[in-house]
């Protein structure tokens, strides 16, 4: 039967409250005009910044999801994974991605692992080892700098020159996939800004998009980072250009929020944003170096 809109597999953890995770991406992917088929790792009642927060793992149930679409005889444009409940998933999503990805397919893999030099209060190290196997696997992987660094094995800093991060960004390509890109990478100078950066190792360029730095935190921003970088390159968006796209819908979720008294662990004010992605495209300040 003929599909009329693109499908993506996305292997993901569900929570109860907050803007991240499958709560964002399934918004953000859809409004892009792809279905979303999810495949969760873990039910959460809020995620892993909330205190007390309950946590059921999705290890065995996975598989079964994966039988059975194997039965459905279902198939994907697109693979996309993000937070795995447990190090054993690391495996059964490389199981998904060699039965359903085709030579070409776009596999996106975010290596959820921390942030600001720390892994997660919910993770161990032996996340950081499955997760290196897992990105041979990926086309396309989107760590922070502290993912980066935990990813090669590097001790973390918090200042990195740009000749610094390219060779970083060609030595976690040579490890499988072909492109990779940077977020939260901090610059100083000609003032404070913050950087996404990416490498393409097929057309051997570096790309980057700068922004002024907020002094807020919104959990979840990662995770709607990845949802636009995917989604833009499955509607045939350039690398710079879904780069571009990703990092102004970010400025926009943040600025739509940042003004009102609210609980940030919540996330971005989402629903607020969501229009912006069917805009016609903007091309605005990413550059090559």
């Amino acid at each position: 039967m003929q599909s009329h809109t693109k499908k993506i597999a996305a292997v993901h953890d569900l929570c109860g409250y907050g803007h991240v995770s499958l709560t964002a991406v399934i918004p953000i992917l859809s409004a892009m005009g792809v279905q979303v088929c999810p495949l969760p790792t873990a039910i959460l009642s809020a995620h892993t910044q909330y205190a007390g927060f309950s946590f059921l793992d999705l290890s065995k149930e996975m598989p079964r999801f994966i039988d059975h679409w194997k039965q459905l005889d279902m198939r994907f444009d697109a693979i996309y994974s993000g937070y795995l409940g447990s190090p054993s998933q690391a495996d059964i999503v490389a199981a998904l991605i060699d039965d359903f990805a085709g030579d070409g397919q776009l596999v996106v893999v975010d290596p959820v692992l921390g942030d600001n030099g720390k892994l997660y209060a919910s993770l161990h190290y032996d996340m950081v080892a499955e997760m290196r196997k897992l990105i041979q696997k990926a086309v396309v992987v989107t760590p922070n700098l502290t993912e980066l660094l935990l990813l090669l094995d590097k001790p973390y800093k918090n200042e990195v020159t740009a000749a610094e991060m390219k060779a970083y960004m060609r030595a976690l390509s040579e490890t499988g996939p072909d492109t990779v890109i940077v977020t939260s990478v901090p610059e100083t100078v000609p003032e404070r800004t913050t950087s996404v950066m990416a490498y393409s190792r097929s057309s051997n360029r570096f790309w980057k998009v700068s922004c002024a730095y907020l002094p807020a935190h919104y959990p979840g921003t990662g995770d709607a980072f990845t949802s636009v970088i995917t989604g833009s390159l499955m509607q045939g968006d350039s690398l710079p250009i879904a780069l571009d796209r990703a990092v102004q819908f970010i400025l926009m979720g943040i600025r739509a929020t940042f003004g009102y008294d609210y609980d940030n662990l919540a996330g971005i004010l989402l629903e607020r944003v969501l229009p912006a992605l069917q805009a016609p495209v903007q091309i605005g300040s990413y550059e090559y170096f």
